[in-house]
């Protein structure tokens, strides 16, 4: 057989094959289309969680950032609170008649003690003021205030008293101790009142 009688012989081969090569290409192309298409839908579901886990993951972080940030500010407030009145109460010699309400601040009360406090938790040492406690809300924050008093040493030569003044600031309103549940109200209410102390000398002039 020639080389031209084979040449001859393989086109034709290949002309008789095409139809079926074309069909064969057409039903691969088919099937790597589905392919590409089943990969693409599973690729788009694992984005999809990925998105929403990321998502929930980033609004539990803003959540407790707020909440943390919120509890934070809160025990600023009462810090600066105490101390305001540790100071305005000092600066009258530790007088025994000392009364918040007048510094028309906000302050209110004398009120009746709350039992929690009543029990001995979150007191300073001492007598409680009065008698009783004075409320105030400071930027939408309600908190609570007992000031105790005691006289730790007397001179009785010097007629002069050494006398501490303690000054324990919670958060809430008096009957809301004890609140339960995730809400950032019941955090603030369970959360450790603030407790500053000072001393102050007392002379008898001064009573």
């Amino acid at each position: 057989m020639t080389v031209e009688g084979l040449s001859k012989k393989r086109i034709e081969f290949i002309l008789r094959i095409s139809p079926f090569a074309a069909k064969l290409l057409r039903r691969t192309d088919t099937t790597e289309n589905k392919s590409k298409h089943g990969f693409t839908l599973v690729e788009s579901l694992i984005t999809t969680v990925a998105l929403v886990i990321i998502t929930l993951g980033a609004l539990s972080y803003q959540y407790h950032a707020a909440r943390h940030s919120r509890i934070a500010k809160a025990q600023i407030t009462a810090a600066r609170t105490a101390q305001l009145l540790l100071e305005d109460w000092k600066s009258t010699g530790g007088s025994l008649n000392y009364d918040p309400s007048i510094l028309k601040l906000g302050f209110t009360g004398p009120l009746q003690i709350p039992s929690l406090w009543s029990e001995g938790q979150g007191v300073g040492v001492g007598s409680p003021l009065n008698n009783g406690v004075y409320t105030i809300t400071v930027d939408g924050l309600p908190m609570t205030a007992i000031l105790n008093w005691r006289d730790v040493d007397t001179d009785v030569e010097a007629e002069v008293t050494l006398r501490e003044l303690t000054v324990t600031v919670g958060f809430g309103e008096p009957g809301q101790e004890g609140l339960v549940g995730g809400s950032l109200t019941s955090v603030l209410v369970n959360l450790p009142p603030i407790v500053m102390a000072t001393y102050v000398r007392v002379d008898a002039t001064s009573g």
